[in-house]
């Protein structure tokens, strides 16, 4: 038996952002692993014109959780969706359920957050910081609570080049800034903001190194660990290869590449990409929740969850790889041929965008005016270059990464433990699992059937016919313009002219007799 598992048998287990992609992970793996587990809470809020009732049966529909659906039917009994909001006092959670949740709760995980680099500084304050104090001031009172866990980020302390698992100090006191932004007008938070954040490249990297430092600051007697993954990827093996659910961050490139929209970004070749696939990470989530609650250790544990000090793997590889498997299982109804450079010169990437991006989608864009349709390549194409713009700053940088803890918890493992919640990265085979990532892509994200692979394969050799076409015709209309204009053209045209009819009538001449079919006349040979 698990020791792991074990544990997390009859435990009530609070998660924030069960909704999202690693809290959906998180609930499956738990519900899989232990399914003696007594409930599981799960935070909800209503969005989008849907109820949390809504929500989380559209929620349970999907697909990460047919796994646990056909081991066990009924697994949404243990599930209990708790009407809550992160950033309103007190969560906003009824009397009735606050009262449920501090007197069954022995495990929290807190993985609710906004993620979008882009969030104005006041709300991703309020979410990714005031919402955690308020979290914690709930778990205070839980009368069972045995471990707090908290995702974050490795790229919170990205302003350091070599990142322990340790708890930096802050910028500023994250208290002082709740009482600097309440009153300040947003457009005046707005225009201070660059100033504010200092070395770190977005809100959500400075919020989240506010967070981890209130976590200290507020932790008193509660036993708080924290995770800390990279860029967070498609499943490696559970709940099964490829599964992911959004097109953020490698997600949405991934694709523009194998749509043969995205063409050039700017990237350092030779920097590492630091992917960690989701179960990796949530596997180390709960191992570490399960450490944390059983071995109580005196100070709070930072978990650096990364994969470039172990197994690295660089920009240019995950270009290659993604081409390749793209080409070898393409796309439907591609824009053009996948084929991208990555480049760490401005200029050069600025041409390419103009050549290469903004005058083929204004001549498609056209063509769809034509036809009577909606033009809409230049609005994928903006949103795909703010989207680039966001992700400069970790595609042409490396940090390092200490592991010392997640060595050490991997150590306290049984085999049994190791089998079930693996987390060892040196075992991750890259080609395989990037090619998986695509194929999860075009299966999970844009719901295309690998039946369609041989049509798809013929749309993309008749691409490649209309661009070797439309490339030779533009070439000869060039030179021919060059002729016209230029004495020296002429003369080298008419040389190689002369040099290939010569060539031409020497092959022709043949046999015994010495006569040229074209000439008609005795060969000189």
């Amino acid at each position: 038996m698990s020791s792991v598992a074990a544990y997390y048998n009859g435990k009530a287990v609070l998660i924030t952002g069960a909704t999202g992609f690693m809290g959906k992970v998180l609930m499956e793996k738990l519900l899989c692993s232990s399914p003696n587990v007594k409930t599981v809470y799960i935070l909800v809020r209503p969005k989008a014109g849907q109820s949390m009732q809504e929500r989380v049966a559209n929620m349970l529909q999907c697909k990460v959780f047919d796994r646990v659906r056909e081991d066990y039917p009924n697994f949404q009994e243990k599930i209990k969706p708790i009407n809550a909001e992160l950033i309103q006092p007190n969560l906003a959670i009824s009397p009735e359920d606050s009262e449920e949740l501090l007197s069954q709760v022995n495990i929290v995980f807190h993985c609710a957050a906004t993620i979008r680099f882009d969030e104005p500084l006041k709300r991703a304050l309020q979410l990714n910081v005031l919402g955690t104090q308020r979290l914690i001031e709930l778990a205070r009172q839980m009368q069972k609570l045995e471990a707090f866990i908290h995702i974050s980020t490795a790229y919170a302390n990205c302003n350091q080049k070599h990142i322990d698992e340790i708890i930096y100090p802050p910028p500023v006191e994250p208290k002082k800034l709740f009482g600097l932004v309440e009153w300040m007008d947003e457009s005046i938070i707005e225009d201070i903001t660059p100033k504010l954040i200092g070395e770190w490249p977005n809100t959500y990297a400075y919020t989240k190194a506010l967070t981890e430092y209130l976590l200290q600051q507020e932790k008193a007697n509660l036993n708080i660990a924290i995770i800390r993954p990279s860029i967070v990827g498609a499943s490696w093996h559970e709940p099964f290869p490829g599964w992911i659910d959004n097109f953020n961050g490698t997600s949405g490139i991934m694709i523009a590449a194998g749509k043969g929209i995205l063409r050039t970004m700017i990237a350092n070749n030779d920097a590492v990409a630091d992917l960690i696939p989701v179960d990796v990470v949530i596997n180390l989530t709960l191992v570490a929740g399960w450490y944390t609650a059983v071995h109580r250790p005196k100070n709070m544990m930072v978990y650096n969850c990364t994969t470039g000090g172990i197994n690295p793997f660089s920009w240019g590889e995950m270009e290659y790889h993604v081409l390749s498997t793209f080409k070898r299982n393409p796309l439907e109804q591609v824009y053009r041929t996948p084929c991208a450079q990555l480049t760490s010169n401005y200029l050069i990437n600025r041409y390419w965008i103009a050549v290469s991006h903004k005058a083929p989608a204004l001549i498609y864009d056209l063509y769809l005016r034509l036809t009577g349709r909606k033009p809409r390549m230049m609005k994928i194409l903006d949103r795909l270059h703010k989207n680039l713009m966001l992700l400069e700053y970790f595609t042409t940088q490396s940090w390092e990464w200490s592991s010392d803890n997640m060595n050490m918890l991997m150590g306290q493992l049984s085999p049994e433990d190791k089998k079930l919640y693996n987390f060892d990265i040196r075992q991750l085979h890259w080609s395989e699992y990037i090619e998986n990532y695509c194929l999860g892509a075009k299966k999970y994200l844009l719901n295309e059937d690998m039946s369609g692979i041989p049509a798809a394969k013929q749309h993309l050799r008749k691409l490649r016919n209309i661009r070797y076409v439309f490339n030779t015709t533009l070439l000869v209309i060039i030179w021919r313009i060059f002729i016209a204009r230029s004495q020296m053209a002429r003369n080298i045209w008419y040389f190689v002219d002369q040099a290939n009819f010569k060539a031409i009538t020497e092959a022709l001449c043949t046999g015994h007799s010495g006569i040229c079919p074209i000439l008609m006349c005795k060969s000189t040979d």
